[in-house]
């Protein structure tokens, strides 16, 4: 039988070597490694933002960031710019979605035929205080001492792992009721996970899978020594998260994101297994990726935000009764590569503005030789950012950029994976440097976006009263989103 369907799904933080199909030794990922094992694999997978609602903006619409103008967690998808699902419902083709979408409003035409306990940015506003950057505004006299995210870790049952447990049921249960209604027309289905982001809060039984002091070493410890670029030491001091660790709660947060990944793991299993006994496995194919990584430590950073690996790499796989099973693909990936690849899915071809998006079906790409020549971006104009930063990745080199006078940074990713060594003032490498600059100004130019970011937040800072009030009543400083209290209720 013909793959007719497509079944995305997306886990949220998710640092890409952290599964077992990446490599990782400790954490347990059967299911998402078994749907590997039937599929492809992409190895050079990245977000186009490090941060959640960008990110989600460019998967939807197929556009880069400074194309779409979704800066930042106060700048939401709200159907302005087309995307993906927008296509299917004027081809009819039924298309809806399950868990979190991160984007603004219920009341917006957002492409999916229905929407299942959603979750948007808060009260359709998000964090607009976190929008204040030009300039960023003085430092908390306490920033540094207040507890942050990563030291809040451990066993227990939150919101959000009652929240994914929900999201995999009523998936589970939609593809029960899609395979009994007998309709042979294509469906597209997105189902959004919350884990393993923050709060680092994992049930019992999956917390008990990690015992803390097997937790690996932090990577690039400042206390050891390590110095952050200037940039990231800036969007550090201002996301703290990592505040107040010891070495001791530093690994009990590690085995707590650990459990959530295997928490999430256990979900997406579930709603995989309901695929198979529904039936439509054979015409069904499955998209599995994150909308961006999460640092874990490394650099003394928790949380996401700069291009690092940890942060800007995240997994993708694709599966089908047509894609090559156990196979790895080395091409550069990321998130604008899911329209055109919904397109295909479905048996669509690009019309009008379509032809000209960035990406390229992830069917295709699997289907080909791998392309050195290929490379894809990313960018950062969002919380605690002094000013914009930009990354491409493009065979075995990744470049990084910051808008000011802030130094660029160049890895050998085949040779220096754990990007341990910056190569960006090694005069051995300067034309790698010009090459990649060229390259990435091709596609943006730094200081323009930066400006255009930095007007829209002004901009969108006025709307609220301006940036003294909007910094006095922290609006929208919550560190993340909650379960909307109507579908909590119902947890």
């Amino acid at each position: 039988m013909d793959a007719k369907n497509l079944l995305i799904i997306l886990s949220d933080e998710q640092n890409r070597d952290m599964l077992g199909a990446y490599g990782h030794k400790l954490v347990s990922t059967p299911n998402i490694d078994a749907l590997a094992a039937r599929g492809t694999r992409f190895t050079a997978a990245y977000t186009n933002c490090p941060i959640c609602v960008p990110a989600r903006a460019a998967f939807q619409s197929g556009r880069y960031v400074h194309q779409g103008r979704y800066w930042d967690n106060a700048n939401a998808y709200d159907g302005r710019v087309r995307g993906w699902g927008h296509r299917l419902q004027d081809e009819g083709i039924r298309v809806e979605s399950i868990g979190k979408l991160h984007y603004r409003s219920d009341d917006d035409p957002l492409g999916f035929d229905e929407r299942h306990i959603p979750m948007y940015i808060k009260d359709g506003v998000g964090s607009v205080s976190a929008a204040v950057r030009d300039p960023l505004p003085p430092l908390a006299t306490d920033a540094n001492t207040k507890p942050g995210f990563a030291a809040k870790a451990g066993p227990g049952t939150s919101t959000y792992n009652k929240y994914d447990a929900r999201v995999a049921d009523l998936t589970c249960d939609w593809l029960a009721g899609a395979a009994k209604s007998g309709r042979d027309a294509p469906f597209v289905l997105y189902a959004s996970f919350l884990a393993p982001h923050y709060p680092l809060t994992v049930p019992e039984e999956f917390f008990a899978l990690y015992r803390p002091e097997d937790m690996p070493d932090i990577k690039l410890d400042p206390a050891e020594g390590y110095v952050q670029h200037p940039w990231v030491k800036v969007l550090s001091d201002y996301q703290p998260h990592a505040n107040c660790l010891t070495p001791e709660t530093s690994k009990i947060a590690m085995a707590a994101y650990f459990g959530l990944c295997s928490y999430v793991d256990h979900q997406i299993g579930r709603v995989l297994d309901a695929l198979q006994a529904s039936g439509l496995a054979d015409s069904t194919r499955v998209i599995y990726a994150a909308d961006h990584g999460e640092n874990a430590g490394a650099r003394g950073l928790w949380g996401k935000s700069v291009m690092y690996e940890e942060s800007a790499a995240i997994p993708m796989i694709a599966s089908g009764p047509d894609i090559a099973r156990g196979a790895v693909c080395k091409t550069p990936v990321s998130l604008v590569d899911i329209y055109p690849t919904v397109l295909q899915a479905t048996g669509l071809y690009p019309i009008g503005a379509e032809a000209d998006l960035p990406g390229r079906s992830l069917f295709e790409t699997a289907s080909a030789p791998d392309d050195a020549g290929r490379l894809v971006f990313s960018e950062y104009h969002a919380s605690a950012s002094p000013s914009g930063g930009f990354m491409i990745r493009k065979g075995k080199y990744k470049y990084s950029a910051y808008a000011g006078s802030y130094p660029s940074e160049l890895f050998d990713i085949e040779t220096d994976p754990g990007e341990l060594t910056d190569l960006a003032a090694d005069p051995a490498h300067a034309g790698t440097v010009a090459e990649y600059d060229a390259l990435l100004r091709g596609i943006v130019d730094p200081e323009k976006a930066d400006r255009q970011a930095k007007d829209d937040q002004n901009a969108l800072i006025e709307r609220f009263g301006g940036r003294e009030k909007v910094l006095t009543e922290k609006l929208g400083a919550a560190g993340f989103t909650g379960v909307p209290e109507g579908i909590a209720k119902g947890l």
